[in-house]
């Protein structure tokens, strides 16, 4: 069996709990009265309607604007895309194109407090218009709650209008093969295409800014006249400013400003307190695991809790922003089911690992070779079991995935609770492998390093051996 040195335990263990523990509590500081999240944890997660509640509104075109039914369609494709860019991902959003009405339920945000619809709604339904302006002169500078400057008010030429976000049909991050830096490629619809080609021949080689209301949010400058109706906005881009930056553009496109019709608030299914249960349950289950896998299975017992203890930080961390590029999700009740699938499907790898090593030990072969084949051994029923799951995750995240075709059939209902289970499971899965599978055999290999710790008993055989 390849050695691998002791120090490495030690290091994996540590580092395994330290990010355990950061993806499960955070990391933030106060500057006054204001938090500073530095790293998300469970706190920052956003929970479903069925955990916590929500907000069920209604819009309609504001003033005497008579929607077409494409309008609508347009406006509901845009106020989705707003949500599912926020992870917001446990919702229903329906058009009404009869009445002129869109209906959405969403929940709460995770910091929320005076639960006021009101306030809530502005979230998806802001009325941010989206514009294109030569030069980028402004009158004021704001610094943001990232610490970077927000320029705003434009002032001089820059407060003509040359075209605004309706000619807009999508704009999304990419990245150039070339020299692998980021961008956002932006396509216009057939007038916009047009119209752009005319505004980029007038200026080129100058500044065009793109706004917000009155925020800018980029100011390229025109390189060439773009005639095709595909544009590319370059600078210093990495994959989290450049998706931004066409989130924002996607959002100001709406195609009339909307109001709101009514609103109201939405209880949670589960109660107020389900989440402090939920929680007090987890620990305790966790708790129990970690005994009887050590009670069971000795030092192959802790190492697997400590493998356990980070698959469930990794899967956390793929839910609540912990990755900056990895955006923060919804998590319901269905979600929380998936997350505990995987944590048992870590349980059951763990628990062959170990029956594979310690029957290896029963039949005479030394520590190593019982480590070497033991591991091995277990591989392929591993495999095979996770593989399968992961397969189920796909198909469902693809069925019932936001944007997704399929979700009309099924019903627009079930997009988010069941996508929500499908994308905890596989995020758990693809963490047991990562934990369950490669570092569980890491820490497994350096440690049988150590004197101490060479003694069969420790690993399941027989006590003397």
């Amino acid at each position: 069996m390849k050695r691998i040195p002791k120090p490495v335990f030690f290091i994996v263990a540590l580092l395994v709990l330290a990010f355990t523990f950061t993806a499960v509590f955070g990391v933030s500081y106060y500057t006054g009265d204001n938090k500073n999240t530095v790293v998300k944890g469970i706190s920052d997660i956003r929970w479903g309607i069925d955990i916590r509640g929500g907000v069920e509104a209604t819009f309609k075109p504001a003033g005497d604007v008579d929607a077409t039914d494409e309008q609508l369609e347009s406006a509901k494709a845009i106020i989705e895309l707003r949500m599912v860019s926020d992870g917001i991902t446990d919702y229903e959003l329906y058009a009404d194109s009869s009445n002129d009405r869109i209906i959405v339920r969403f929940p709460w945000k995770s910091d929320e407090k005076d639960f006021d619809p009101a306030t809530a709604i502005e979230e998806i339904s802001s009325t941010a218009e989206l514009t294109f302006r030569p030069g980028k002169s402004y009158e004021t500078t704001e610094v943001g709650s990232d610490g970077n400057p927000v320029y705003k008010t434009p002032k001089d030429d820059t407060t003509e209008i040359l075209m605004n976000g309706s000619y807009i049909k999508s704009a999304q991050a990419v990245v150039n093969q070339e020299d692998n830096s980021y961008a956002v490629s932006i396509e216009f619809n057939d007038e916009g295409k047009q119209l752009f080609g005319d505004i980029t021949t007038k200026y080129l080689k100058k500044t065009i800014s793109i706004w917000m209301d009155d925020v800018m949010i980029s100011a390229p400058t025109v390189d060439t006249a773009i005639t095709d109706g595909k544009a590319q906005i370059t600078g210093d881009f990495d994959a989290e400013s450049a998706t931004a930056l066409a989130n924002k553009i996607n959002a100001g496109a709406l195609p009339f400003k909307l109001e709101t019709v009514s609103s109201s608030n939405i209880s949670p299914t589960l109660g107020e307190n389900s989440l402090t249960a939920m929680a007090y349950a987890g620990v305790i289950a966790f708790a129990v695991i970690a005994v009887i896998m050590i009670v069971m299975y000795r030092l192959t017992g802790v190492i697997a809790v400590i493998s356990l203890a980070g698959q469930m930080g990794l899967a956390i961390a793929a839910v609540s922003g912990y990755f900056t590029t990895i955006s923060s999700f919804t998590m319901t009740l269905p979600g929380i089911a998936g997350l505990i699938l995987s944590i048992g499907m870590g349980v059951d790898c763990n628990v062959i690992t170990a029956e594979r090593i310690k029957e290896e030990l029963k039949q005479g072969r030394t520590l190593d070779g019982a480590l070497e084949r033991g591991t091995k051994n277990s591989l392929s029923a591993i495999i095979d079991g996770n593989m399968t799951v992961i397969i189920v995750s796909v198909i469902l995240m693809l069925v019932f995935g936001p944007s997704n075709i399929l979700s009309i059939i099924f019903g627009e209902s079930t997009t988010g609770t069941i996508y929500s289970f499908g994308y905890t499971l596989l995020v758990g899965v693809i963490a047991n492998f990562i934990m369950g599978v490669f570092l569980t055999r890491v820490m497994l290999r350096s440690i049988s390093g150590f004197k101490v710790f060479r003694k069969k008993g420790l690993y399941g055989g027989v006590k003397n051996g």
